[in-house]
This record gives C-alpha cells, structure tokens and sequence, in this order.
C-alpha cells in the first residue's frame, strides 16, 4: 500500500511538471512565431498599484472599483428576486412548521 501511494504521489508531480513545462515552452513559441516584442501583447489579468490607487484590468478591460460599487448599488436598486432562495425559505419553513407539530402531536 506504501508503494502504491509513493508511486502515485510521485506520478502526479511527473505530471505537474509536465503541465508546467509545456506552459511555458507554449509562451515562448507564442514569442517565437510573433518574431517580435509587441507592446499590445497583454497578460489575462494585470494588477498595478500606485500608492492608495489599484487599477486593473481583465481582458484589457479596464476595472475599478467605482464600478463595483455602481453595479451593487444597481442591484439592490432592482431587489434582485432568486427564485430557488425564495422556494428553499418557503420549503424550510413548511418542513419546520410540520415537524414542530409532528413533535408535539408525538409528546401530547
């Protein structure tokens, strides 16, 4: 059982560290065929900080948390409605309501 285990242990991280190697030797290609160093090219997410100031972006979309706080604030306005929270409430309390009297119909 011992070996199974440490061969296992030692499969996945063979495996890890293929995954990573090929990530890499795929970003460099990606360089590779480019020929060039192109200042358009973004990463997926990118964070600057500048004292008290965070931007970001995501797919070279510009975030802030202005718009956040807009989109929050956009929510409540509407009174987003779950269908399934609102059904699981009723269900809940339809079982507790029905088990309280199946206790008391029990004990009396």
């Amino acid at each position: 059982m011992k070996m199974f285990i440490v061969k296992s242990i030692c499969v996945v991280a063979l495996m890890v560290i293929s995954v990573l190697t090929g990530m890499q030797l795929a970003n460099n290609g990606i360089h590779k065929i480019k020929g060039y160093d192109d200042p358009n090219f973004q990463n997926a997410v990118s964070i600057q900080e500048s004292g008290n100031n965070i931007s970001s972006s995501f797919l070279g979309n510009d975030i802030s948390s202005h718009d956040i706080e807009a989109k929050k604030k956009k929510l409540e306005e509407i009174g987003a409605f779950n269908f399934f929270s609102s059904m699981g409430k009723k269900m809940s309390d339809g079982i507790s309501g029905a088990s309280e009297k199946l206790i008391k119909l029990i004990t009396d």
